[in-house]
């Protein structure tokens, strides 16, 4: 039997006329799978890495980034603004209980601080100093 032969006839290996598929597709994924799997291999994390462990880590990365992305988003419609700039992201990051734990000691450059007036600083009410003046207590 030929080697053209075993190419049509559900051999090893794919025709010559099927066009190259990247991992990233089959997974569905957005994120480069062959890229993490190299990072992963030049890092020496370990020996030998499986083929399964870049598409999982370029899934999670992938689900990471879409949701900063979408709480940026909605930080940036909370503005009034139709592009995220680093200030959209730090809001979103630091306003989310996970992603700021997750996040705790990242600087984002440009990102500013969150608005915060600490309670002392702030001016007394003027309604709690006449109620203190001259009120009556209600209860009965």
């Amino acid at each position: 039997m030929s080697s053209e032969a075993a190419a049509t006839k559900g051999g090893r290996g794919r025709s010559k006329d099927t066009k190259p598929v990247s991992r990233s597709h089959k997974a569905g994924l957005q994120f480069p799978v062959g890229r993490v799997a190299r990072f992963l291999k030049k890092g020496r994390y370990a020996q030998r890495v499986g083929s399964g462990s870049p598409v999982y880590l370029s899934a999670v990365l992938e689900y990471l980034a879409a949701e900063v992305l979408e709480l940026a988003g909605n930080a940036a419609r909370d503005n009034k603004k139709n592009r995220i700039i680093p200030r959209h992201i730090q809001l979103a990051v630091k306003n989310d209980e996970e992603f700021s734990k997750l996040l705790g000691s990242v600087t984002i450059a440009n990102g500013g601080v969150l608005p915060n007036i600490h309670q002392n600083l702030l001016p007394k009410k003027a309604a709690a100093r006449k109620g203190e003046i001259g009120s009556v207590s209600q209860e009965f």
